[in-house]
């Protein structure tokens, strides 16, 4: 399966300035498929080495953290001779090895000539109190849940792909790929991006065998709470988990501490939500007073919207029907707009976007983005329907005059006077001209 970030790792390959590289993200995205492929591809040799598999890995990492000791014991280990020059070094669920996570610092200062890549889940939830993480001594790469152009290539249609993605000036699509493009990013808003899913419906294109293997993820992520959460905190974190279907279903998706437990209180739960953002599972989208950079210094912190990692996973989580996929546009406005508003806060959050914002006034209007892009800010209004109705855009667009004003929609790419119309499956590359 194809993926946008192999491109980023060739590019770590080739760097002068390379360094140990740790490919982050939620499990279950594609981290192991994605750096054997490429050691397949790109060299002589891989050496796999996963901690959590196999614990007497842990013991090659116990005193001296010499990359010269460690060589010699993983070459005699897996009975071959390691050349720096042509052999890739994989050293999975590393977050499980604390030591083997500071030995990269030592590969970085004393044998930077060997090719280290990393790959850990849950390294800010396993590590962070037990090991230093070797700050300024690695490449950091982030994989997300398949992007829909990473979709359609799976599904075959790597031509459209490729079109889409070359996009980049408001000329309208012609009507016929325009229609097939959204009958594809339905398909997409349904089944999501993990890896597994997206194959198992490309095997026969069932959709029921693709709900059986998103509801089996959802029962892996329970798992690892109990597995890897602290133990005073594995009730709270499930409680938030659930609660996440039911607080985007209402009409002001702020997140309500309520609704995760009657009585509840944020700070009963903040470790939780912590938690889960540090697993890759959440997106926190902060509200903000006033759109001025830096943004996050005009963030309200009590005051949030939280969207799940996957669409897929947030329609399987909130028992979503296939058949809504044999009506047009019913799908976007299902659970009032909620699997719109998850799948565009999930492809901007696989663009590049760091952090998700939004902005409201005094409970009259609301602006679903608040989008920063070096020295400007972009509101971005999300619409489920076709209607161009933008009563908050306005409210906005008086109160702040920008200069630049967006929109996606299912609406084919257009100018609304000042508002530019991205349909929502271009969303990938927001906004054009950047």
């Amino acid at each position: 399966m194809k993926r946008q970030c192999y491109q980023q790792v060739i590019d770590w390959m080739t760097s002068a300035s390379r360094k140990p590289l740790i490919l982050l993200g939620a499990r279950q995205v594609g981290k192991t498929y994605l750096l054997n492929h490429f050691g397949q591809e790109e060299f002589e040799q891989v050496i796999y080495a996963n901690f959590e598999e196999d614990e007497n890995l842990h013991q090659f990492f116990h005193g001296d953290l010499h990359p010269s000791k460690i060589i010699r014991a993983l070459e005699i280990y897996f009975n071959t001779t390691i050349h720096a020059e042509n052999t890739l070094i994989i050293f999975d669920e590393i977050q499980e090895c604390p030591k083997a996570l500071t030995s990269l610092k030592y590969f970085c200062e004393q044998a930077n000539e060997y090719y280290i890549a990393a790959a850990g889940s849950l390294l800010g939830i396993k590590v962070g109190k037990q090991s230093g993480f070797p700050v300024g001594k690695v490449n950091l790469i982030y994989l997300y849940p398949l992007s829909f152009l990473e979709f359609l290539t799976a599904l075959g249609n790597k031509k459209l792909a490729e079109y889409l993605a070359s996009i980049d000036s408001f000329v309208s699509i012609p009507q016929p790929l325009h229609t097939q493009a959204m009958e594809y990013f339905r398909l997409y808003t349904f089944i999501g991006g993990m890896p597994e899913v997206v194959a198992m419906y490309c095997n026969g294109q069932n959709l029921m065998k693709a709900r059986e293997v998103q509801e089996t993820i959802i029962k892996t992520y329970e798992f690892d709470f109990s597995k890897h959460a602290p133990s005073n905190q594995i009730t709270k974190i499930t409680q938030v988990w659930h609660s996440i279907p039911e607080q985007l279903a209402k009409e002001n998706k702020k997140f309500i501490y309520s609704i995760v437990r009657a009585g509840a209180r944020a700070r009963e739960y903040e470790s939780a939500i912590q938690w889960l953002i540090d697993a890759g599972l959440i997106y926190r989208c902060a509200n903000i007073s006033a759109p001025k950079l830096p943004l996050p210094a005009y963030s309200s912190g009590g005051t949030f919207k939280m969207y799940l990692f996957d669409v897929g996973i947030l329609g399987a989580m909130s028992r979503l029907s296939s058949k809504v996929l044999l009506q047009p546009n019913v799908l976007f406005t299902e659970f009032k707009g909620a699997l719109t508003e998850n799948v565009v806060a999930q492809m901007l959050k696989i663009s590049g976007h760091r952090d998700l914002f939004y902005w409201t006034s005094a409970n009259t209007a609301e602006v679903d983005f608040i989008v920063p892009l070096e020295m400007s800010i972009i509101p971005l209004e999300v619409k489920a329907g076709k209607s161009s109705k933008k009563k908050s855009l306005h409210v906005y667009i008086e109160r702040y005059h920008p200069k630049t004003i967006a929109r996606t929609s299912p609406m084919n790419l257009r100018q609304d006077g000042d508002i530019s119309n991205y349909p929502f499956y271009l969303m990938e590359h927001f906004p054009f001209n950047s």
